[in-house]
């Protein structure tokens, strides 16, 4: 049976430092494992994903602006589906667009490999719901300016990748993942994080 990224581990060790001391003075440390799931994104790839999909859309838009004469707002729409479209069957050929290539993201499915045209054709449906902004209050405070109160927009960029069972990697994180992919599960649930 293969493994599914949803099912990976890795083992993280920490150290907690105790109240004892040994015969040199060094404090005594106590080591825990922890079997934690994969983290397969890192934290600034949400912003990176909303770039690449401007840029993908922008292309449309400028070919339906100036190719066919369109008024902007009509460009806007018909780049909505070109987008969709054209995005499925790339990221099923090459496992990314152009806004996602310049960035060097890959989409993958579940198992590691390219997700199948209707998956991937779901997952970029399902991405328009993901420009619904939530808006939350955000308070800094500073020494020159004090205490400010802001509205903070935040575009959550994974609804349709958890719904569709997809993930959105670096591609330098590819061969890492497929590697702990091959591994049998149990293997794979003591592996320490950074080996290959």
């Amino acid at each position: 049976m293969a493994m599914r990224i949803s099912e990976l581990k890795e083992k993280k060790i920490t150290r907690r430092a105790t109240r004892d001391f040994d015969a040199d003075g060094n404090r005594i440390y106590d080591f825990f494992e922890y079997n934690l799931p994969y983290k397969d994104s890192l934290p600034d790839l949400d912003k990176q994903r909303e770039v690449a999909k401007m840029i993908d859309m922008l292309i449309f838009f400028l070919i339906f602006l100036f190719l066919f004469k369109k008024d902007p707002a009509l460009s806007f729409l018909y780049s909505i589906p070109g987008v969709i479209i054209t995005g499925s069957i790339t990221e099923v050929i090459w496992g990314n667009t152009l806004g996602k290539k310049l960035f060097r993201m890959k989409v993958i499915d579940d198992f590691g490999n390219y997700p199948d045209f209707f998956t991937s054709l779901k997952r970029n449906f399902l991405c328009l719901a993901n420009f619904f902004p939530s808006f939350s209050e955000h308070t800094s405070t500073t020494v020159a300016m004090g205490t400010q109160t802001t509205m903070r927009t935040n575009m959550s960029m994974y609804m349709n990748n958890k719904i569709c069972k997809t993930y959105i990697v670096k591609e330098k994180k590819m061969i890492e993942i497929r590697s702990m992919l091959a591994l049998k599960p149990t293997e794979n649930n003591g592996r320490l994080n950074g080996q290959l």
